[in-house]
């Protein structure tokens, strides 16, 4: 049984969820590529304040169905959206400033679809990627078993020296779970690259997962120590309920 969190890549398609666009972007289609969907209106003095900051394109990538617009969405607006969506088609994007360790960094964050009739159009999009964020559904042993081909697929066509972090999405299913977390962090480490469980739904470790990969991207321009690397997860309910009691 599919959980709230299960929302395939999303355009909104039910015309009850639609929440009215701002007068000031009724005449123009979203930036995101979403029907309807408007990020929060940013302050003109910030905009101006942020456009010489350098823009790092990032990448979601995965199957379909694996929550990458609910993970987009709840990063960008704070909230999970609930109810019926259809699969993205295409591309959609849109911006955010994240700030680690006092230092600004613009990600523009594109959602692909997941489909393998889109894979062709995907691919164009690798090649100047600065972080890819590849997903699976916790919920969903096959797209978990399709993370080597996507691995694959970024190799091929990604440059050598991009970001690329794994996510374990809809960590909040609970007993529907198929794909342990152990068994994340073992395909992680073996391709060397991060991981981290999320859940779009919770909000858990999306922010962390955006600031890591922003952190890494500040790393790569200027060389810092490793430890300031590593993954600042927040435990999920179930890593939780196994620790032992705190002293």
């Amino acid at each position: 049984m599919a959980t709230d969190d299960s929302m395939s890549d999303d355009v909104f398609e039910d015309d009850t969820l639609r929440a009215p666009a701002p007068a000031a972007h009724r005449s123009t289609p979203s930036p995101t590529g979403y029907r309807d969907y408007y990020p929060p209106a940013v302050p003109s003095s910030r905009l101006q304040d942020d456009d010489d900051i350098i823009i790092h394109k990032t990448i979601l990538l995965g199957d379909s169905g694996v929550g990458k617009t609910s993970l987009l969405v709840q990063f960008e607006t704070g909230k999970f959206q609930a109810g019926n969506f259809s699969a993205t088609v295409g591309i959609g994007f849109t911006n955010k400033v994240v700030t680690v360790d006092g230092i600004k960094v613009k990600l523009q964050i594109w959602d692909t679809a997941g489909q393998e009739r889109f894979r062709s159009v995907t691919h164009a999009y690798y090649r100047d990627a600065h972080a890819l964020l590849l997903l699976y559904d916790v919920t969903n042993k096959i797209s978990f078993d399709n993370i080597r081909a996507w691995l694959g697929e970024i190799r091929e066509y990604a440059q050598d020296d991009v970001v690329i972090m794994l996510l374990g999405n809809k960590s909040d299913s609970g007993l529907e779970r198929a794909v342990r977390r152990e068994e994340g962090q073992r395909l992680a480490r073996e391709y060397q690259v991060s991981f981290m469980e999320t859940s779009a739904k919770t909000g858990l470790n999306v922010e962390a997962a955006f600031a890591h990969v922003a952190r890494s991207l500040v790393a790569k321009a200027n060389p810092v120590d490793p430890s300031r690397l590593a993954v600042r997860a927040q435990p999920t309910q179930e890593q939780r309920s196994s620790c032992p009691p705190c002293s």
